[in-house]
């Protein structure tokens, strides 16, 4: 559905919010909504911190390398997963489609993503609603804490607006799940 273009590939080397070693230190300042965890390391240093994350997008990789015997093993507390395809640099319509249906749903979800899940924080960020928490590993560096809010979640979408592909459609799928959040609460 969309593409990551190579004229924007340098926009997301830099941290989308502050970054955190101390997974409780993340924890304490993400406060009480919904937490999104994207990225194996991060869902297992989270998990070890004694938080499940309400959704966990991972695909069994860091780094482009296999997950450690470590991390695997803080995963496999993880509840069954819903299997999702999607390639590297993209965000395919599956993957759009099961993180909104992810984030609707009442108990902790699991996207187990064949491919990659890095640019699922972009429409993690969008689809959540305000007060939620987006967490994704920067290599090397450590977790990156985005709040969900009015501002962080245009700035998503104006990143999204510049993928190649259909991005009308994809920002319909992620606004629809935006528009159920609010009328929740």
């Amino acid at each position: 559905m969309l593409g990551l273009p190579d004229a924007i590939r340098s926009e997301f080397k830099e941290p989308f919010g502050p970054v955190y070693t101390d997974p409780a230190d993340l924890l304490d300042d993400a406060g009480d909504g919904p937490l999104v965890a994207v990225g194996d390391v991060v869902t297992a240093h989270l998990l070890r911190a004694g938080r499940i994350p309400d959704v966990s997008v991972v695909d069994g990789r860091t780094k482009r390398e296999a997950v450690s015997d470590e991390t695997a093993a803080a995963l496999e507390d993880l509840p069954t997963g819903t299997s999702v395809t999607n390639p590297a640099a993209e965000l395919s319509e599956a993957m759009l489609r099961a993180l909104v249906e992810a984030l609707d749903a009442s108990d902790p979800q699991v996207l187990d993503v064949d491919g990659e899940e890095d640019l699922a924080t972009l429409p993690a960020v969008v689809a959540a609603p305000d007060g939620a928490s987006v967490v994704y590993g920067q290599p090397d560096v450590g977790m990156v804490l985005i709040r969900v809010t009015p501002e962080t979640r245009e700035t998503m979408r104006e990143l999204l607006g510049r993928f190649e592909g259909d991005t009308d459609a994809a920002l319909a799928i992620l606004t629809d799940a935006e528009r159920r959040a609010d009328e929740r609460g």
